[in-house]
């Protein structure tokens, strides 16, 4: 599958791999060139190949809050909330963003890889009792990301973005095309996604680059957007979070709201009591080598786990890695070794995130 912006894309010069099923742009100019944009400017992603589900009816709050971990009845009109879908066994379907748009209408973003799995999961439990619909192919999504987006924005909106705060949205027109602006994203820097109706993606983003290459706005592809929330540790599913994977091991219990009913709050609630056994982990080599998915972390000659996710951190000038060890092996300061092609690294367990953004403004 192609966004409809695949061939603006093309004339941009960009490689493309395969994600998901999509023909998608993994760089333009280069992965470092774009990292540093977002950092010091301004980058612009397309991610329409994120899935929108959208759940409307009188008892649509009732099958979100069933549906998902945290507590949807505290969001307002206009609120923006993380949250995960799971299994009976605590397991993660996939993590979402939910948008309430009123009392009886809820927009779910939801991750790529995910969208019919998600749909079948959500229409099911639904159980007929409000309205589950798969919006995906109406929309394009772009990702304005970066210190300088507030400002490239608002040359292309009248919206009230110095008001608008992190995790809310406003619904306006952006560029002539009509669009919810949600102050969210994937890459540790203040930004937005911006919603809009697939037939209007070219416009918008022409409109959006036009305005922003003056001010030093760069396309980004998926290479620099997983450095970027790597830096940031923000969990990637697939990677950090799957079926096997429980939001307590992740690092995500403040997600996890047990005073509400939702599937998988019991074994939930019975892992709490119990405790983990194994945690997600920053990780900082101690000497050269580049960690990658799914290589083995050993300690006192043991193996005690494994590497989610792992580069050269961009921003920081060094090899970082995310990955899962046992408790006993979890404590900051704490050292392991990364096998990488037979060789053992020697690395330090750390703080989380990597990398944070020094604050301004309400985002």
């Amino acid at each position: 599958m192609q966004t409809a912006l695949h061939e603006i894309h093309r004339r941009l010069g960009a490689r493309f791999v395969p994600f998901a099923g999509w023909d998608m742009p993994v760089q333009y100019r280069g992965i470092l060139e774009e990292h540093r944009a977002v950092r010091e400017r301004a980058g612009l992603f397309d991610v329409s190949h994120m899935g929108e589900v959208e759940i409307r009816g009188a008892r649509a709050l009732e099958v979100v809050q069933e549906l998902t971990v945290n507590d949807a009845a505290r969001l307002r009109d206009g609120q923006v909330q993380y949250s995960m879908l799971c299994l009976p066994s605590g397991g993660v379907v996939d993590d979402i963003t939910v948008n309430r748009l009123s009392a009886e209408r809820f927009l779910l973003c939801v991750n790529a890889s995910n969208v019919e799995k998600d749909f079948e999961w959500m229409r099911e439990h639904a159980r007929g009792r409000a309205e589950v619909l798969d919006r995906s192919p109406e929309y394009c999504l772009l990702a304005l990301q970066g210190p300088r987006a507030a400002d490239i924005l608002a040359r292309c909106a009248s919206l009230p973005l110095a008001e608008l705060r992190s995790f809310w949205f406003v619904e306006g027109d952006v560029a002539g095309t009509a669009a919810l602006v949600a102050r969210t994203g994937y890459t540790g820097e203040d930004g937005f996604e911006i919603y809009a109706p697939a037939t209007r993606a070219v416009a918008l983003w022409q409109a959006l680059m036009g305005e922003g290459e003056p001010m030093g706005l760069l396309p980004a592809g998926l290479g620099a957007r997983d450095t970027l929330r790597l830096e940031r540790a923000l969990p990637l599913y697939g990677h950090e979070l799957d079926e096997s994977t429980t939001p307590f091991e992740a690092g995500l219990e403040w997600v996890v709201k047990l005073d509400t009913q939702f599937i998988g709050r019991d074994a939930l609630a019975r892992q709490k009591r119990e405790g983990i056994r194994r945690r997600l982990v920053g990780l900082t080599l101690l000497e050269s080598g580049v960690p990658r998915q799914g290589y083995r972390l050993f300690a006192d000659g043991e193996e005690v786990g494994a590497v989610t996710s792992g580069t050269q951190s961009p921003t920081l000038g060094k090899p970082i890695a995310l990955g899962y060890v046992g408790v006993a092996h979890a404590a900051v300061g704490g050292r392991v070794q990364v096998e990488i092609r037979k060789r053992r690294a020697a690395a330090e367990v750390v703080a989380l995130p990597f990398y944070k953004r020094r604050q301004s403004g309400r985002a």
